[in-house]
Parts: C-alpha cells; structure tokens; sequence
C-alpha cells in the first residue's frame, strides 16, 4: 500500500499547531534555519552508500540521512534502543524477530513496510544476484577501491563489507506487513548488535528497484533519516533538505550543507567569517584560538574509535614478527597524547572497549614503551636498517601527519628506519603495485561485543586480510568461533587469546590512542555533540537562542 505523502503527516513528536495546519502552509511559514558544516571529506567512495562506505567520515555523513532498526544510545553506554523496530525477540539461538514502527515514511512518500526490509538485506543488494559463496574467498583476496561500476552490477567492496557484516546470514522473512524475521545459518549471540551496526540501515525498496544503475542508486540513496539529499557532488558537497514526514518529529533545520575544505586553516577563518556555522575534526591545539573569540566555542571528545598502525606482514622487513613486535614497542603513547592531543583522549587497554561488559578483558595492555627490548627484538630478528614505507594521508584523521613524524622519529631511535610515502587517497594506500609497510588507520566498534571490532576488521572475512596484508591461522579459527560460540565464559576466553596473537605474537597492528573528534561552532546555537563522528541534527538536539 502506498500512503499519500500530500495527506499523511506524521505527528510524532511534532508541535500539536504545526502538526494542524496543512502542508502548504506549513511550508509558507517555514522560517527555519539553514546552517553550513565545514567538513574534511564527504565520502571516501563518491557514494553514499553505507555498504560502500564504511569510515569515519562516512558515519558522519549517514547520520543525516539513514536509520537503522536498532539504534545506539550514543549518549550513554551504547546500549541498544527501539529505532525503526520498536520492540525486538529472541526466537532461537539462530532467529531475531522485529516489530517495525508504523507510520515512518521514507523519503520518496512511501511508507515503510517489511518489503523495504527484506530489499535491504537481500542478496541482490548485498552480493548481487550472481553472488557464489564457493567463491568468495577468492574474489575478497582481489578487493580493491573503484570509484565506480557501470549499470547495476555491485562493486566488490560491497560484497566485501555485506560478508564481513553478515557472515552466515540465511535470509530476512517478512512475518506480516510490519514484522521481520533475520534466520541466520549458525547460532549467533551477536545479531542484534549486527541489526544495529553501521551498514545495517534500511533503504527504500522501490528507490533501490527503480535506479537506472548502482552508481545512480548511490549518489542519492532514499532513507528514513530526518534529512534527505538534494544534491551530492562528490569531493565538494552535500545538500540536504528537511524531510517534513520524519517519524521523530519535523527536523529544526531547512536545509543542510555539507561541503569539503580540507584545511584547518580554512575551516577556522570559514567558522570567524561566518561563512560556516560548524567545523569538524579540530586539532587539540587550536582548540583555545577558537575559545578565545566569545562568539564561538568547540564540542568534542572521546569516541568509540582506536588509532592503529597496521602492518603488512608480506613486506620483506615484516616478515619477521620480532620486527613489528619492535614496532609496538617503540612507541612512547603517552607523549603523544600529551603532546599532540593536550591530555584530551588516552591509551586504551589494546583493542577492545569497557562497554563490551562481561567480554571485556580486564588487566590487558597495550605493549609496553620499551627502547631496549625493542633494540633487542631487531636484533634477534637480523634487521639491518633496510628501508620500510609508511603510507599515510595528509590528515585525514585529526593530528595524522604530526603523528607520523613523532612516530618515526621514535622507530628511528631504536634503529627503524621508517620512510613516510604520503598518498592522496585510500585507493594508493591499498594498491598493491608496490610492496606495501605501515599504514594509519582506526577501528570502532559499532556494537558491544568484540566480534564488531577485532573479528570484524583483522578476521577471516576482515579489510585487512581482504586487502592481503596479514592473515593468522589460528586468529581466523578463533574468529569463526567467536561468530558461533554461545558460552560467554569461553567467548572471552577465544577474545583474550585473538588479542594475544593481534597485539604480542605476529602483530597484525598496534593501538596507539583512542581517537576523540572536536567540532568548532557558534556559541548562540544550543547543540551536544555526541561521544562518536555521527552528528544528531534531530528536534531535541537544535536550538538557536
């Protein structure tokens, strides 16, 4: 059934007089806001695509336009919330069955059913209709980032990302018209935080069935979000207009702009000039000039994201683990949150989260700041000083070439001799058509078990050994059990040795801090930031004194 976006209006949330009036008026008395957003990038991918793009960035952006079924309580311990399913149940250790939210109209006028559901979690959308899992493990091993496909076959990082997210995922069953059933293959503890992760937000089926192409598909995707795409020109901006039938209520803002500047410099002078109202992914350092003008203040700390450095064992000079054992070693953490990060984040326990509650591995460290033991595992391993490259990019995270250089004067002071290459995208920081080293990353954890963060970006079916840098037999075993195991007491104890084997034996990266974003704004706009990149531009969170 379709509902008739000129008579239905959605009152959730929404003030009982505007809530009255027609929609013609309402949009004549429209004297809401429009605010520009100074961002470093839109999108890595020149889509907006959630199961194309999976970054930081990315979740910034999304939070626009997309909704998931289970949300995050991102202001608190991110537990799970009602979102687009208000209630959800175990049927077996295999089942999740989910009660939709009636009444939520997408952006096209349609209202959302079991239908847009089942399109979003289906092969077609996920893997394509030729998809073999026979073959999968071959056709990850060659992944590599294309800008674009031509009509609607998938692009490979797609299949990539929906495998990594949904391992053994059997199938989604309408139930009736506003319940949904996800059966998976193997017993999984896990899916409900699946439901609720990043790539996991539900798209419009008739939008996803009429596209023309893929790509057309992705540059204006139809979602639920409070705030719908106008105009995406990649690599510049990101014109978002009010979606007036958002469930929550109608949002605060007319419009939304983001649009790219990749200077600090620039996204200050812009926030001073008036030109931007918000700027986002503020060094530490220049935090107090911001303070310093009475009009303008910045929001921000830590998030539920870890900095790595992370090896490509193939590397000739890598592939001794004694050498990147050395690496981890070398590193003096705390200086650098000291100094690049003015004491705002600190050195997490290795990779892993408090929020993961009983999974949590208690008394765990990262490797210990250490130039001796570090000279003597490069010893031990025969290094000789021959060179070792260090992709990075020019601060796509906060601080990222100021802590390439601190850190290779570190590896440099116990014999390293580390060689920064600096690259323009992600694409040259994965292309194998030269010998690949160190490279920057980071890691989040989407939900409250380990399996969102370690299994899912260093595991079996993990971007890092889909890109070929790294692969351990006896972590990816670990992985696939951690993916079926149900006693909590052995899951942790699969959790505790994955981290030995990641972060002491053949290190596959090493944590160097917890990350934190900063946002520069004006003073007279009441707004929190929340603890993650996501930005929550919804009625509760927007108001202009």
């Amino acid at each position: 059934m379709r509902i008739n976006r000129r008579r239905f209006i959605v009152t959730s949330g929404v003030a009982a007089g505007a809530a009255s009036l027609p929609r013609f008026a309402i949009a004549q008395a429209d004297n809401r806001p429009s605010i520009t957003i100074a961002v470093q990038q839109i999108s890595n991918t020149s889509t907006l695509e959630v199961l194309r793009e999976q970054s930081n960035v990315g979740e910034r952006t999304f939070s626009f336009l997309f909704e998931g079924l289970i949300g995050r309580n991102l202001m608190g311990k991110m537990e799970a919330v009602p979102a687009l399913a208000t209630s959800w149940k175990r049927i077996d250790d295999r089942t999740v069955e989910l009660a939709l939210r009636k009444g939520v109209i997408m952006h096209n006028g349609d209202e959302m059913t079991a239908d847009d559901i089942v399109t979003t979690f289906s092969r077609e959308r996920m893997f394509g209709p030729d998809y073999d899992i026979a073959s999968t493990k071959t056709l990850f091993a060659n992944v590599l980032i294309r800008d674009s496909v031509e009509g609607k076959a998938l692009p490979l990082e797609v299949m990539a990302v929906a495998k990594r997210s949904w391992p053994a995922l059997v199938k989604v069953e309408p139930v009736d018209r506003y319940t949904v059933r996800f059966v998976n293959r193997t017993p999984d503890v896990t899916l409900e935080g699946r439901i609720a992760r990043m790539g996991s937000e539900i798209i419009s089926h008739r939008a996803f069935a009429d596209a023309r192409t893929w790509v057309e598909w992705a540059r204006k995707p139809v979602g639920t979000g409070p705030y719908k795409v106008r105009a995406f020109i990649p690599d510049q901006s990101l014109t978002l207009d009010a979606h007036d039938e958002y469930w929550g209520g109608r949002p605060p803002l007319k419009s939304v702009k983001l649009v790219v500047v990749p200077e600090v410099a620039t996204r200050i002078n812009g926030l001073f000039a008036g030109q931007f109202d918000f700027i986002c992914d503020m060094p530490p350092d220049q935090i107090p000039g911001i303070e310093k003008n009475a009009k303008f203040e910045v929001q921000g700390g830590l998030i539920a994201n870890h900095r790595l450095t992370v090896f490509d064992k193939h590397h000739p000079q890598l592939a001794d683990p004694r050498v990147r054992q050395a690496f981890t070693h070398a590193i003096d953490r705390q200086a650098i949150v000291d100094s690049l990060w003015a004491g705002r984040t600190r050195i997490p326990p290795g990779l892993q989260w408090e929020f993961y509650g009983p999974m949590f591995v208690e008394g765990w460290t990262v490797p210990a700041y250490d130039q001796t033991k570090a000279r003597d595992l490069l010893k031990a391993a025969g290094y000789k000083g021959d060179p070792i490259p260090f992709r990075l990019l020019n601060n796509y995270y906060t601080n990222q070439v100021a802590t390439a250089q601190v850190l290779v004067e570190m590896w440099r002071a116990v014999g390293l001799n580390v060689q920064i290459e600096m690259k323009e995208n992600w694409q040259q920081i994965f292309a194998r058509n030269t010998q690949r080293g160190v490279r920057d990353w980071s890691n989040s954890a989407p939900f409250t078990d380990p399996i969102s963060s370690i299994v899912n970006q260093h595991g079996p079916q993990g971007q890092q050994q889909q890109a070929g840098e790294w692969a351990n037999e006896e972590m990816n075993k670990l992985s696939i059990a951690l993916e079926t195991e149900s006693d909590m007491a052995r899951r942790k104890a699969q959790f505790k040795r994955m981290l030995e084997i990641c972060e002491r034996e053949d290190p596959a990266y090493t944590v160097l801090h917890q990350n934190a974003t900063f946002t520069g704004k004006r003073k007279d706009i009441a707004w929190k930031t929340a603890p993650a990149f996501a930005m929550d531009f919804r009625g509760h969170n927007f108001r202009m004194s």
